[in-house]
């Protein structure tokens, strides 16, 4: 009988940990959906940039009040589950506080540090709450926040705030426990901020004590798992992949656009240049841009998921702001949105990214300022993706607006996006050498 919690603990941990693992290989499966791409270069640069953005969240601290609280949920979550190892621990061979006798003093001063970082999660997660549900800041009230987003951010938030009670709640009964001599409760030193707030738990029987202990240990750690496995359905999602994100985002400047190495190697045949490398011109029946989730590149697809929803991406946009239907996050949004689709649909089901979810009238809006690119606090590339489609668009259905096509065809003819002839393209000079 003495037995039955640890086995209980260990097949509890083996379901989540097999949902888990099934979820992320279906999105590690999702995103190799996309074209192969090499960003193996300049591992040092790469480096730099995925500690100072995604570690340092450098990007962040352009608005320093709001960076400042992510920064406290972020690094106190994290430290504070180093305590989820111990409670592991001890949920696996049946002991309580295993660390305790071994680091001694250290540990209360670790604890204690712990549930300073845990009141730092609960007061700011509070104020988030309130910033999303009362202040109302418009960037989180676009027309794509509303139904799942919106009570996605507000969930996360509020769970947060629970699995933090209940961490307290635990040292807190825990405390009165080893006061009271009860058995298996080990003397650990006093916690400062679990006392101040549960010491009203010491009017409770022993019996009852050890019952909120118990389930709020056992919710912790099941919350903890559930917490995971969720967060792989979320926006929150970006709180792992930042990392490889940031890591391999572009290095170039931003306002480079990327030619397309088939047609520029067409082109140079057709000009009788030598062609770079063993790249060919581009195979029969190829497509020109993106359509899908398919024609787009891994890293695209990394970045869909990637997206943090945060809204500064659109909040940024000039297109949005004269009120075009463009919103950067939604771009992203609405990539992910097919690339679960077809994870479990496949490629056949009928639709396309470009129609079915992002519409001509959106990408044609951008105005490739790359100030999405700039906005985002993980690295996240939307205009690439808007770029691609609109490469699809002009090149494999003609069907850019108008006044587009006959710019294009008056850079092919002319050489300038103006319907003249090269040999009259600096007559307006003329006028400046008479003097006029």
């Amino acid at each position: 009988m003495e037995y039955i919690p640890q086995v209980i603990f260990v097949l509890v941990a083996a379901a989540f940990g097999y949902f888990i693992f099934r979820r992320v290989k279906q999105i590690s499966d999702n995103i190799k959906l996309g074209k192969d791409v090499d960003l193996s270069d300049n591992k040092s640069e790469r480096l730099k940039n995925m500690i100072l953005v995604a570690f340092g969240q450098k990007k962040m601290f352009k608005k320093p009040i709001p960076a400042f609280l992510h920064l406290l949920i972020y690094v106190g979550f994290v430290l504070i589950n180093i305590e989820v190892l111990e409670i592991i621990i001890d949920g696996v061979f049946g002991t309580h506080r295993i660390a305790a006798p071994i680091l001694g003093s250290a540990y209360t001063v670790m604890i204690n540090f712990f549930e300073f970082l845990a009141v730092g999660v609960l007061f700011s997660c509070v104020l988030f709450l309130v910033r999303r549900n009362i202040l109302k800041i418009n960037r989180f009230k676009k027309i794509e926040m509303v139904g799942w987003p919106s009570l996605d951010a507000n969930l996360i938030l509020i769970i947060e705030v629970v699995l933090m009670v209940a961490i307290l709640a635990m040292n807190g009964a825990d405390q009165i426990l080893q006061q009271r001599g009860a058995d298996h409760y080990v003397q650990t030193g006093s916690f400062f901020f679990s006392n101040a707030m549960f010491g009203w738990l010491a009017s409770y029987e022993t019996s009852a004590l050890i019952m909120i202990e118990r389930g709020a240990w056992w919710f912790h750690i099941v919350g903890i798992f559930a917490f995971a496995l969720y967060v792989t359905y979320s926006k929150h999602l970006h709180i792992f992949l930042a990392f490889p994100n940031t890591y391999y985002s572009r290095l170039e400047p931003k306002g480079r656009m990327k030619n397309m190495a088939e047609i520029t190697n067409e082109v140079k045949m057709m000009l009788g240049l030598p062609v770079e490398g063993d790249n060919a011109p581009p195979p029969e029946g190829m497509r020109f841009g993106a359509k899908d989730v398919n024609d787009l590149t891994w890293k695209n697809l990394m970045d869909a998921y990637s997206c943090t929803e945060c809204g500064r991406c659109t909040s940024e946009c000039p297109a949005n702001l004269t009120g075009k239907k463009l919103s950067p996050r939604k771009i992203m949004m609405d990539t992910r949105d097919r690339l679960e689709d077809v994870g479990k649909n496949g490629l056949d089901d009928g639709k396309t990214l470009l129609g079915d979810y992002i519409t001509k009238e959106e990408i044609n809006a951008c105005t490739n300022c790359n100030a999405c690119v700039e906005a985002c606090p993980v690295n996240i590339n939307p205009l690439d993706i808007i770029l691609q489609t609109r490469r699809y668009v002009a090149m494999e259905e003609s069907g850019s607006p108008d006044s587009w096509n006959a710019m294009f065809q008056n850079v092919e003819t002319n050489f300038a996006p103006w319907k003249f002839g090269v040999q009259d393209r600096f007559n307006w000079s003329n006028e400046l050498k008479e003097g006029k």
